[in-house]
């Protein structure tokens, strides 16, 4: 399998990687077999990487897809193209507010902005991470918790290994996969997610595509 990372991982480049690594992990783990079987093999969904890659992801957070994409564009637009932390620190904050981003988005992406300039956190660092180690190193950066480091982690750096056990949708689809009275802890979900190292993240794509798929069906919005 190509894009083996030194920590054991695989880099998720492309789609022929990705089903490589799905592949791998319905083998270490057949339970998720049904899973697949039920909302189809998932494809892999890759987003800029860099700080670029990052302003995405906050941008994103709690607003819808479409929402997210029209505001990225309008912020590309404004920085004249793709941000970069020169870029963004020479915006003006009613230049960012007019692109449609909140105060604290503005505020978040600022402090991000001005800690990898100062050298305080080296995006470049977390290639040879393990995805855990690097997930806590990012959360150095100002308004970035461990969710947000391990959707960029994933999305990003395409990290096969990053897991978000955070995320109120992987818990649900968790509960439902595998029986649970109600959704998985996150702490539940973090340990059932050990038998999936170094997948973790394939799997939390096919737990995000059979969450959806199970929400479709029963006419519930995903």
């Amino acid at each position: 399998m190509s894009g083996q990372l030194p920590t054991g991982e695989v880099q998720l480049a492309d789609q022929e990687t990705f089903e490589q690594a799905l592949d791998a992990l319905l083998a270490l783990d057949p339970r998720l077999v049904p899973l697949v079987a039920e909302a189809g093999r998932p494809t892999l969904r890759r987003r800029e990487p860099d700080f670029a890659g990052l302003t995405a992801v906050v941008v994103a957070q709690q607003l819808s897809v479409a929402a997210a994409r029209a505001i990225s564009a309008r912020l590309h637009t404004a920085l004249g193209g793709a941000p970069t932390v020169d870029s963004l620190l020479a915006a003006t904050p009613e230049a960012l507010r007019a692109a449609g981003l909140s105060a604290p988005k503005i505020r978040t992406l600022t402090g991000i902005a001005r800690a990898l300039e100062a050298g305080e956190v080296d995006l470049a660092h977390v290639t040879d991470m393990e995805a855990d180690a690097a997930a806590a190193y990012l959360t150095r950066l100002p308004g970035i918790g461990l969710w947000t480091a391990d959707i960029y982690l994933l999305f990003c750096l395409g990290r096969s290994d990053a897991f978000p056990h955070g995320d109120l949708a992987l818990q649900v689809a968790a509960g439902d996969a595998f029986g649970l009275p109600g959704r998985a802890t996150a702490m539940g979900l973090a340990a059932i997610a050990e038998d999936w190292r170094p997948y973790r993240g394939v799997a939390a794509q096919v737990l995000w595509a059979y969450y959806g798929a199970r929400r479709a069906r029963t006419g519930v919005p995903t």
